[in-house]
């Protein structure tokens, strides 16, 4: 049968049973290397270091308009980035943005829009945080840090962006999740968690997004050589200084490595998200994937997030009401 892109099914193609035992998933179209973003304008979050700088930078030489955002600034990160977009003629704004704060967010997200002359193209949340250890260990200051940061953090900035990215009919959210976010590791702090409630969170935004004609990503990253683990040890090794004593003595070992984890030696180029980011929104919209994985070693989720399609579609792709969104989302 010959492939249907969700715009297509949207206008009325029906779904028979014959069809959701039969229909397989339609091809992404072939998207050059490093394709010509000129005319994008995309914002991403955490830019100070890691995915969020490689990717502000990445974007940016392909022709996009980036808005870097970081907390803090000034700060040496944000006169770096800076220097580097006047260097070489890229054209990268750095505006403040704490992921925590409601009014930044808001704030940023708006002056973004006004420099950009109306909703923006590409949103990417990237900025987060990771405290390991065991979950009984994890305190209660812990706990809603990380979820304030790795979960209300993406929410919060995908909602301010929303209503002019509705208004002009088009945009691309992305959510920088984990493969943490479909298999779990003991001992990884509330971190799986986190990535969990991303990863439902973003794809029921995709799916309720399919009528405004606004894709979403999932990229979900394995182990990668960037400063999250220089942060992850400083938030881990507080909170093993502070954590009482009865929580972390059912753990001795684990409780000892805390604030000591070495990612140094993943050999995995960073540049595998910006790489997809590119790749993906210089797709057409309607045709993006609603999940991506990427790795320098095993992506043991491929296989969950098939099974996973796969359910949503046999699930609720017959349903009137819901199917053109379910099929939409799954290029089905």
């Amino acid at each position: 049968m010959p492939s249907l892109d969700r715009r297509t099914l949207l206008a009325g193609a029906a779904a028979t049973t014959a069809f959701i035992a039969t229909a397989s998933r339609a091809q992404a179209p072939t998207v050059p290397t490093d394709p010509d973003l000129a005319g994008k304008t995309v914002l991403i979050t955490g830019c100070s270091s890691g995915f969020g700088r490689a990717s502000a930078e990445h974007l940016a030489r392909l022709g996009a308009k980036v808005f870097a955002t970081m907390r803090n600034v000034p700060r040496p990160e944000a006169a770096e980035l800076e220097k580097l977009a006047r260097d070489e003629n890229l054209d990268i704004t750095v505006l403040e943005l704490d992921v925590l704060d409601d009014a930044m967010v808001a704030n940023a997200v708006a002056e973004a829009e006004r420099l950009a002359g109306g909703g923006l193209d590409v949103v990417v949340n990237n900025a987060g945080i990771g405290i390991s250890g065991p979950i009984e260990v994890q305190d209660m200051a812990a706990t809603k840090l990380a979820f304030d940061t790795n979960v209300f953090g993406y929410y919060r900035v995908a909602r301010a962006a929303l209503p002019a990215m509705r208004a002009k009919k088009s945009g691309q959210i992305f959510a920088i999740s984990s493969q943490l976010g479909r298999v779990i590791t003991p001992f990884g702090g509330h971190y799986s968690a986190n990535k969990f409630a991303v990863e439902a969170m973003f794809e029921q935004l995709a799916y309720e997004l399919v009528p405004h004609n606004i894709d979403v990503t999932i990229i979900e990253p394995g182990g990668y050589p960037t400063r999250v683990w220089v942060n992850r040890n400083a938030y881990t090794g507080a909170l093993k200084e502070r954590a009482p004593e009865i929580h972390k003595a059912g753990y001795p070992q684990v409780v000892a490595a805390m604030g000591t984890e070495d990612g140094s030696g993943r050999s995995a180029s960073m540049m595998d998200v910006p790489n997809a980011l590119a790749e993906i929104i210089a797709m057409p919209a309607g045709t993006r994937p609603l999940r991506r994985a990427v790795s320098g070693g095993p992506i043991p989720q491929v296989e969950i997030n098939r099974v996973s399609a796969e359910t949503q579609v046999a699930w609720l792709g017959r349903s009137e009401r819901l199917g053109p969104l379910i099929r939409a989302v799954h290029n089905v």
